[in-house]
């Protein structure tokens, strides 16, 4: 069998091979996935969560591990990863109060006495993007497992390193083997069977809408569950009342963070006409400050793209006649490096500010007032996430209700918190993931009515 090989983005030397699971490996573990469900279900809630804490203080222990892991397979700064790697030790602690706390309800009915169960679904297909391994990964797999259901995962091709991992420090932690599997491999194949194979009761997808859309007609044949979070064109608002020295500072760290390649990114910038050119003037050392290099370096804040092949999409964008404002710095030499790049497309027609570009590029446009700004953040085919910048309380309330997003911040960029729901409007996605209702998409709801009449 052809193994592929996982590159580092940072120096473009190969880190190790990976052997792919063929589809008929595929089906033999879906099938030890679906034979493991009946005693995965039946494991009393209490010990279900104490095997969850276990897992979550095998990764804990593993952080420095994990951190290192991810610097060298997807060239994440060595300050996100080991962020990423605890967020998958809070993801996995937080539901594990889910099994002793999946409650349903008792209903008032007449003759007789009504309850709702909250029911696991069966074998559950996790689809894991590249952009973010880790953390994506356990946002599928934590609120899972701990419904009783039993996981197949696939991380991406380019990045299955830190979810191998993961399924070895699951084991380490008594998961039973065939309740937690990762099957690296292509999706044409690997997770093409999680669509298709009728013992996989939901799939939980993030990537890109073009193949999101495609896994949901997949699954639309089985009445198959699925969650799907995909892309976005994130609009970051900066109003003429708003702390611009706190606005353009931060707006940098919005969009360039893990170079980009973020579906959260807010690689939009809408500010409030009468402030533009002073907005911009605050922006161009803010981006100047942006520190590209090593990734396993602590000052780092910004590292390469993920591939050769990304790497020439994102630079398609900014050939020669590109509107470029301004750029940031990045290294020479070896690796995919990109820098921190400004451009002012003249309206948002432009692709530079309607396509996700999915890399370090952020279009600057001006808006008139309040409802411009709202009708420009939603001509997108997106919702996914965004920032409002004002010192306002009311217009703060008023554009939020107005922007069609999924999950929006005001004069912050923040946007995943695992205590709270994740997902998108639109083409953004269907469903949402995280925060305390997350356990309950992946079970169904059954109604159980007892007579209670003579």
């Amino acid at each position: 069998m052809t193994t592929f090989e996982v590159i580092n983005p940072a120096t473009e030397e190969v880190v190790r091979s990976v052997e792919p699971t063929s589809a008929e490996e595929t089906d033999a573990a879906i099938a030890r996935a679906h034979a493991a469900f009946p005693a995965w279900r039946a494991v009393a809630p209490g010990d279900r969560a104490r095997l969850l804490r276990r897992f979550a203080d095998a990764v804990d222990a593993d952080i420095e591990h994990l951190a290192a892991l991810e610097v060298a397979n997807a060239g994440h700064t060595i300050g996100n990863a080991r962020w990423e790697a605890g967020n998958v030790r809070d993801v996995l602690t937080y539901y594990s109060a889910s099994p002793e706390r999946l409650s349903g309800k008792q209903i008032p009915v007449p003759g007789g006495v009504n309850m709702t169960f909250h029911e696991p679904l069966g074998v559950v297909g996790v689809i894991v993007p590249w952009n973010f391994p880790m953390p994506i990964a356990g946002w599928g797999f934590a609120p899972a497992l701990a419904a009783g259901n039993t996981v197949v995962l696939k991380p991406a091709e380019l990045t299955p390193l830190t979810a191998i991992r993961l399924g070895e420090l699951a084991r380490e932690a008594g998961i039973p083997e065939d309740v937690f599997q990762v099957l690296p491999g292509k999706g044409s194949v690997v997770g093409q069977r999680f669509v298709d194979h009728p013992a996989v009761r939901k799939v939980v997808f993030t990537g890109s809408t073009e193949v999101g859309k495609q896994i949901m007609a997949g699954c639309a044949a089985q009445v198959k569950r699925v969650t799907l979070e995909l892309g976005g064109k994130n609009a970051n608002i900066v109003f003429a009342d708003a702390d611009l020295e706190k606005a353009a500072a931060t707006a940098p760290y919005g969009v360039f963070d893990n170079a980009g390649q973020d579906c959260c990114a807010r690689s939009l910038i809408l500010v409030q006409s009468s402030v533009y050119e002073k907005f911009m003037e605050l922006l161009e050392p803010a981006v100047n400050g942006v520190v590209v290099g090593d990734p396993r370096l602590e000052v780092t804040e910004m590292g390469p793209l993920i591939s050769a092949g990304h790497h020439a999409k994102v630079s398609s964008y900014v050939d020669d006649s590109a509107p470029v404002a301004f750029r940031g710095n990045a290294p020479v030499g070896p690796g995919y490096w990109f820098a921190p790049t400004v451009v002012t497309p003249p309206d948002l027609r432009h692709p530079l500010a309607s396509d996700e570009i999915f890399g370090p590029v952020v279009a600057v446009v001006p808006f008139d007032g309040e409802s411009d700004a709202v009708t420009m953040a939603n001509q997108t085919e997106y919702g996914l996430s965004g920032s409002i910048w004002t010192r306002d309380v009311g217009r703060a309330f008023r554009v939020a209700r107005g922007v069609e997003a999924g999950n929006l911040s005001v004069n912050s960029h923040s946007s995943v918190r695992y205590w709270t729901p994740f997902g998108g409007f639109k083409q953004s996605g269907l469903g949402r993931e995280l925060g305390p209702d997350a356990v309950d998409a992946f079970t169904e709801t059954k109604n159980v009515f007892i007579s209670t009449e003579e």
